[in-house]
């Protein structure tokens, strides 16, 4: 990327982004291309899409600026971004500036720094938990977010844009599929409040201090954010959520810490202990989450499948496929 011209587009417009511009390039992450721009004791992030083609409506730099340009005044784990830049000659795509967090984030495993903590799992999960109540918490419509998106019928839209991408990746036909859609659809719950969703909230979107694994000081990935049900965040990370009587692995979580996780229910109790809301219905977002999941699968199969990608990684990825759908079917909703 062309970076003299970047450092010449951000000095008229950015505070501080003058003088001399290092820049090095953040290593986690999978999708949008993360930097660290250095203007001498000046430090920026740099956030861009990822390199060639992008699915419309996905990286969206537009959405996360808005965001993250009113959200940090009422919720301080947000970053604020100063600038959006629109025209791609300059780097050849959006891109937007953000301040720059310091900390450490949660991976496949703890930090070593994070270690001496005790009882690291189960505090770092509650802080996680708090982080997402406390953004549910926040009213968009006092924080110039109340146009973020379209709140109502958005239960809706999603299972039915879900279920619209399984039919475009599908290679076979899976009937726990369509059993467990007919059931969302059935059962469509009403929302209890209108929240800015992250939509893909976890510990690797989350920054901590070392020494203070109760708080997230940071949260990172905004570009998904939207107005809607705030359950189904929720959902979302009780779909990633394993526990040891699980049939199968969910997901991944840490390893290093000497303590536990919470359960399920753990975190969920104290979700609705933070908002007040009402969790009754919970089993319904944790079936969607899984089920939209195993259509991320077959997405992601379908490609290497028809020879889009040679990533040897994707040959095997749609047996998880069934084993989400399997467990959103065990659950009563």
């Amino acid at each position: 990327m062309d970076w003299p011209k970047v450092a010449e587009y951000l000095a008229t417009r950015v505070d501080g982004a003058r003088g001399p511009m290092q820049v090095r390039q953040f290593p986690g992450g999978s999708a949008n291309l993360t930097y660290l721009i250095s203007f001498g004791t000046q430090a920026y992030v740099l956030r861009r899409p990822p390199l060639g083609p992008v699915a419309p409506g996905a990286h969206d730099m537009a959405r996360e600026h808005k965001v993250l340009s009113r959200l940090y005044a009422a919720f301080d784990r947000a970053p604020r971004s100063y600038h959006l830049c629109t025209d791609e000659s300059v780097i050849g795509a959006k891109f937007i500036v953000v301040q720059r967090r310091t900390g450490v984030v949660i991976r496949d495993r703890f930090p070593d720094v994070m270690l001496a903590n005790p009882r690291l799992a189960e505090r770092a999960s509650y802080a996680l938990i708090d982080a997402m109540a406390d953004l549910h918490n926040v009213d968009p419509h006092a924080n110039g977010l109340g146009d973020l998106g379209r709140p109502d019928g958005f239960a809706k839209r999603q299972v039915e844009g879900w279920a619209a991408r399984w039919e475009l990746a599908k290679d076979k036909d899976v009937p726990l599929f369509y059993e467990v859609h007919r059931r969302l659809e059935a059962s469509l719950p009403l929302p209890q409040r209108v929240s800015v969703l992250h939509n893909d909230l976890k510990f690797d979107n989350c920054q901590f201090q070392p020494d203070n694994p109760d708080r997230v000081t940071s949260i990172f990935d905004w570009d998904m954010a939207t107005l809607g049900d705030p359950l189904i965040d929720l959902g979302t990370l009780r779909g990633y959520w394993s526990e040891a009587t699980d049939p199968a692995p969910r997901g991944t979580r840490p390893v290093g810490a000497g303590d536990a996780f919470p359960t399920r229910a753990d975190i969920t109790r104290r979700y609705a202990e933070v908002t007040g809301l009402d969790i009754g219905g919970i089993h319904w977002y944790e079936a969607f989450a899984m089920w939209k999941t195993a259509v991320v699968v077959q997405q992601i199969y379908i490609r290497y499948a028809r020879g889009q990608t040679k990533d040897e990684r994707f040959a095997r990825i749609a047996e998880r496929a069934p084993v989400l759908l399997a467990a959103a079917a065990r659950l009563e909703f």
